[in-house]
């Protein structure tokens, strides 16, 4: 999994310098074996081999990572639309703002902006876009 999500930041984080992912990886593999999410995780029919995976706690997707070489073909909405399955209100979603891409992804799924944020959790100089979507289990 943490090698999936290199590969996914990798393609698609391009603010992200060598050493913030460094950084990241022991963080990430930290989150990745605990409890505090449910992950859910796309796998292929022919092998069982993870293409993708989504974090979620509380009405909010936390983490959502599609391998590069299956972009752009459903894996990512089937996760959010599982997420929205479990939502009991509006789903939620941090984006980082300097990754187009992702928020374009979320918009075309219904979210919208709801809140922006200078820092990222960790205080990190990455600006975050808080999304919503009012249409759980759509």
């Amino acid at each position: 999994m943490l090698e999936l999500w290199e590969r996914s930041v990798r393609a698609t984080h391009y603010f992200l310098e060598e050493k913030d992912i460094i950084a990241l990886r022991p963080l990430v593999a930290e989150e990745l074996e605990s409890d505090a999410l449910e992950w859910w995780v796309l796998v292929t029919p022919e092998d069982d081999a993870p293409i993708g995976f989504l974090g979620y706690a509380s009405d909010t997707i936390e983490a959502l990572f599609i391998d590069p070489e299956w972009h752009g073909q459903g894996g990512g909405r089937r996760l959010v639309a599982h997420a929205e399955s479990l939502a009991s209100g509006p789903l939620g979603v941090d984006v980082n703002e300097e990754n187009p891409p992702a928020r374009s992804f979320y918009e075309a799924l219904g979210f919208s902006v709801v809140s922006r944020s200078a820092l990222d959790s960790a205080g990190r100089p990455f600006p975050i876009l808080h999304m919503r979507c009012a249409t759980p289990g759509r």
